[in-house]
C-alpha cells in the first residue's frame, strides 16, 4: 500500500462510520403534525421517539400575562424538540425538585412526547401527565417523570409545563372585566386544556389515538384532572382519568374559592405587596419581582394563589359539577399513599390519648365523640397512629376519596381505587420510618426509581414499579388495569365490597376496613 495511501486511511475509514451532521439529522425521528413539524431524538436503545419542548400555545407574555393561552399559529420549517422548554416562573418550594430545562420563563407553555419508534398497526392510547407542586411549583422536565420507560409499555407519554402561582391564578376585578366570559384566575388549568386539545388535534401525526386519550396526574397534578373531568372545556377530551393524592372536593389541602373572594385578596396583595393599584402596573412588574414577592417567608402564605370558582372553566365548584353527574362519565383510577403527611410530622410532639381527645373536640366539637368512635385508640400509642391518619385523611385522603365516591354514584362507569403501601428504602434525606408519603409513588409509576439517587433499592421496589406500570398502562389502553398474570384488581363498587388495591411488596385486593371513618367525615363536612 502506498505511504500517501496507509496515512489517509484513518480518515478515510472515520468518512465511512461517522456520519456528517446532515446525514445525523436525517436520522432523527421528524413529524409533521397540523401544528407544524418537529425533529426529536431516539432513546439510547432506539425504541422510544423522544420531542421535547414543543410549544402549545403563543407565550403568555407582555398584554397576554394573565390572559388565557392563545392559539400558536403552525410555524415553518421543522422546529428542533431535543431539549425540554423553560419552565413556568416559580419559587423555590419543594427542595425534592430537580430541573433538566434552561431555566425559568413566562413563555413556558411548552409539551413533551415520548412515543414508540414503531406503532404497530393500531393508533397507540395517550397518557397525559400533569405534574404536581401545590399549584405553585414543578415543571415537566423532572428526572422522576420522565416518560420514556413508561412508553415502553405501548402507550404515547405527554406532559406539558402550565402556569403556576401568581402567574397561573391571579384574579381581580380588571382581569374579569376584561374577560368576554367575565372570569379570571385559572389561567394554570386553562393551559393545561389548551395542552389537551393539542394532543387531540395533533397526537394521531405521533402514532397516538385522539380518541383514547387518559388524563393522569399527582398531588395538584391530580387536583387537576377532577377539574379537567369537570370543566365543560375539557371534559369531552379524555377517555380515562387517573389520580394520586387529591381532588377538588371537601376539606382536601387544596379547595376551589369564591371568585369575589378571590378577586379581593388578590387586590389587596397587589396594593400592598406589590404597590400596584392597576391591571396595567401588574403587567409593567417583571416576572422576577413576582416570583420574589410570592416566596416562602414568615407570615406569608406562599400558596395563596389557587383555583377558583371562575364561571368559565369551573361554572360552579367541582364537587357539585360531580354530584350533578355533569363530569366526564368516563373510568377513573384513583387513591393515595399510606402515609401521605407523615414527612410534616418528624419533629411534631406525639399524640397521645388526652390530645386525640383535644384534638376530636376541636375539629369536630359536637360530633367529637363519633370521631373517637372512628378514629378509635385505647393506648397512647394507638391515639399516636390515628392521629396520623386522621392529619392524612384531612391532608389529602378524604378528598380522593370523595371523588372516586362521586363517580360510583353515577354509575355509568368503571372505578378502581388503590393504596400505595409500599415504604421506600431509607437515605440520608428519608429516613425509611416514614412509610410511603406523599408523591413517594411517582418513580414507581414512570420506572425511574434510579432517577433517585442515594436509595438502596430493593428487589420488591423494581418489582412494584413494574407492575404498577403495567396497571396505569392497561387502563390507559381499555379503561380496566388488569391483565393475566397479575393480582387482579377489582372495582370499587357497593357490590363488590369497596375494594382497594393495596400496593406493596404482595399486592392485594382488600375491603377498605374505614369507610366508617370516610362517611363520619363526609356527614361532619357537608353540613
Amino acid at each position: 500500500m502506498p505511504k500517501a495511501l496507509r496515512n489517509a486511511m484513518p480518515l478515510i475509514l472515520l468518512a465511512l462510520f461517522v456520519r456528517s451532521p446532515r446525514s445525523l439529522a436525517a436520522a432523527r425521528p421528524t413529524v409533521t403534525s397540523p401544528a407544524g413539524a418537529v425533529r426529536g431524538k431516539l432513546s439510547a436503545d432506539g425504541g422510544i421517539r423522544i420531542f421535547l419542548g414543543i410549544p402549545y400555545a403563543t407565550p403568555p407574555i407582555g398584554p397576554l400575562r394573565w390572559k388565557p393561552p392563545q392559539p400558536l399559529a403552525p410555524w415553518k420549517g421543522v422546529r428542533d424538540a431535543t431539549s425540554f422548554g423553560h419552565r413556568c416562573m416559580q419559587a423555590r418550594i419543594y427542595d425534592d425538585m430537580i430541573f433538566r430545562d434552561p431555566g425559568m420563563s413566562e413563555d413556558c407553555l411548552s409539551l413533551n412526547i415520548w412515543a414508540p419508534a414503531a406503532p404497530a398497526g393500531n393508533k397507540l392510547p395517550v397518557m397525559v401527565w400533569i405534574y404536581g407542586g401545590g399549584f405553585q411549583a414543578g415543571t415537566t422536565s423532572e428526572p422522576r417523570q420522565d416518560g420514556e420507560t413508561l412508553a415502553h409499555n405501548g402507550v404515547i407519554v405527554v406532559s406539558m409545563n402550565y402556569r403556576l402561582g401568581i402567574l397561573g391564578f391571579l384574579a381581580t376585578h380588571e382581569l374579569a372585566a376584561e374577560s368576554p366570559h367575565h372570569a379570571a384566575g385559572n389561567y394554570g388549568l386553562l393551559d393545561q386544556s389548551a395542552a389537551l386539545h393539542w394532543v387531540k388535534d395533533n397526537i394521531a401525526a405521533f402514532g397516538g389515538d385522539p380518541a383514547n386519550i387518559t388524563i393522569f396526574g399527582e398531588s395538584a397534578g391530580s387536583f387537576s384532572v377532577s377539574y379537567q373531568m369537570a370543566s365543560p372545556l375539557s371534559r369531552d377530551i379524555p377517555a380515562h382519568a387517573i389520580g394520586e393524592s387529591g381532588a377538588a372536593f371537601g376539606k382536601g389541602s387544596i379547595v376551589d374559592h369564591d371568585l369575589a373572594a378571590t378577586e379581593a385578596d388578590g387586590e389587596k396583595f397587589a396594593k400592598e405587596e406589590l404597590h400596584a393599584d392597576s391591571l396595567k402596573a401588574l403587567r409593567a412588574i417583571s416576572a422576577d419581582e413576582l416570583i420574589q414577592k410570592t416566596s416562602p417567608r414568615p407570615n406569608f402564605n406562599a400558596f395563596r394563589f389557587m383555583p377558583t370558582v371562575d364561571g368559565y372553566f369551573i361554572p360552579e365548584k367541582a364537587e357539585a359539577i360531580f354530584d350533578a353527574g355533569k363530569q366526564a362519565q368516563i373510568p377513573l383510577l384513583a387513591g393515595w399513599n399510606k402515609n401521605e403527611l407523615s414527612f410534616a410530622r418528624v419533629n411534631a410532639p406525639k399524640v397521645d390519648r388526652k390530645a386525640l381527645d383535644e384534638l376530636a373536640t376541636k375539629k369536630f366539637g359536637p360530633d367529637a365523640g363519633e370521631f373517637l368512635q372512628v378514629y378509635h385508640a385505647t393506648t397512647d400509642d394507638e391515639a399516636a397512629v390515628v392521629a396520623g391518619n386522621y392529619a392524612d385523611d384531612e391532608f389529602l385522603g378524604y378528598c380522593t376519596w370523595a371523588w372516586l365516591e362521586a363517580q360510583v354514584a353515577t354509575g355509568h362507569a368503571p372505578v378502581y381505587r388503590f393504596r400505595f403501601d409500599l415504604g421506600i428504602p431509607g437515605s440520608p434525606e428519608h429516613p425509611a420510618a416514614l412509610g410511603a408519603y406523599h408523591s413517594d409513588e411517582i418513580e414507581y409509576v414512570f420506572g425511574t426509581l434510579d432517577s433517585r439517587k442515594g436509595f438502596a433499592w430493593r428487589p420488591e421496589d423494581y418489582q412494584l414499579s413494574k407492575l404498577m406500570q403495567t396497571y396505569w398502562t392497561n387502563f390507559a389502553k381499555i379503561g380496566n388495569p388488569n391483565s393475566d398474570g397479575n393480582p387482579d384488581w377489582p372495582m370499587y363498587n357497593a357490590a363488590g365490597g369497596w375494594q382497594v388495591m393495596h400496593l406493596d411488596a404482595t399486592s392485594a385486593a382488600r375491603p377498605d376496613l374505614h369507610r366508617d371513618r370516610y362517611l363520619f367525615l363526609r356527614r361532619h363536612w357537608k353540613k
